[in-house]
């Protein structure tokens, strides 16, 4: 072939692309339902966001689409090239969605009750998806029962050597039988006990913890959770900012349960941060209000 044939073949080609040939009249033959619908379809899918859910709806519009045109050049065109370059579409994007289903599966949070604690407790704090599944990992992925009337923990006689999350509930907590708050949905069991006790040191609950409806609850074991703690920097401030603020929640309840003209029902939870002074019950001992008042200090 000589280079002269050959630029100008090229010439050809490139005045074919640039400046192509004017149609003489537009065809009044429509190609049938079956293109439109797929057109249609494939319109739609490139509406898609970003990130993993928005590449699912991509594709999830494109493989009907591409199917509807492959239909369409097998059906009414007959052409094999038409028809093979869609089935091979149709395939891509059918890969891309398994990879993506996969890849979701494998990111998310498994388990209806821990998915809904992830939605409602972790990811309005911006914790990321692989850092819950660490926590979880901590407690193994178990949710523990507690029916009602059964007891979490017994004043004086259970250890202090876990800490527990609850999911849904209530926890009557109370002392030598008489009540102090409630523990509800979303909340620690056991956040006093947790902070009154150096990782070193053992203890036992002070207070009764009983079911008052049927509870569902996870639990840390105090060892396993204490190096995860010690690894991971993040987790560790969120289990301080978490534990901090459910202190102060039962804190702000325990305030209401003060009788400074009756006596102070006393509640001995957590003596590293605060501690009631009795009333006359502790008679003239220390000038301590034989009158019935009651001091109330917080110490940090």
């Amino acid at each position: 072939i000589h280079p002269s044939s050959m630029s100008a073949d090229n010439a050809t080609l490139l005045d074919s692309l640039l400046f192509p040939p004017l149609c003489g009249g537009w065809s009044n033959r429509t190609e049938g339902a079956i293109y439109h619908l797929g057109s249609t379809i494939l319109f739609l899918g490139y509406m898609g966001g970003s990130g993993a859910y928005g590449c699912l709806f991509i594709f999830g519009f494109l493989s009907p689409a591409f199917l509807c045109l492959a239909l369409w050049g097998r059906l009414t065109l007959c052409g094999a090239d038409v028809f093979t370059w869609n089935l091979l579409l149709l395939l891509a994007c059918l890969l891309q969605i398994y990879h993506l289903l996969y890849r979701l599966h494998r990111e998310g949070v498994r388990g209806e009750e821990l998915a809904a604690l992830y939605q409602a407790v972790y990811l309005p704090l911006g914790v990321p998806v692989h850092v819950f599944k660490e926590i979880s990992h901590a407690f193994g992925d178990r949710v523990v029962e507690l029916r009602a009337g059964e007891t979490y923990a017994v004043e004086g006689k259970t250890p202090i050597d876990q800490l527990s999350f609850l999911l849904s509930g209530r926890i009557n907590v109370s002392l030598e039988g008489q009540f102090l708050h409630y523990i509800h949905r979303h909340q620690f069991l056991d956040s006093p006990e947790w902070e009154s006790l150096r990782p070193n040191e053992e203890g036992k609950f002070q207070v009764t913890l009983t079911a008052e409806e049927d509870s569902r609850f996870v639990s840390w074991r105090r060892r396993r959770l204490y190096m995860l703690i010690s690894k991971q920097r993040y987790v560790a401030r969120l289990f301080s900012v978490m534990l901090g603020y459910d202190i102060a929640e039962k804190l702000y309840n325990l305030n209401n349960k003060l009788y400074i003209k009756s006596g102070v029902l006393l509640d001995i939870r957590l003596p590293s941060l605060y501690h009631v002074l009795a009333p006359s019950s502790q008679g003239s001992e220390g000038g301590s209000g034989s009158d019935g008042g009651g001091g109330f200090d917080r110490s940090l």
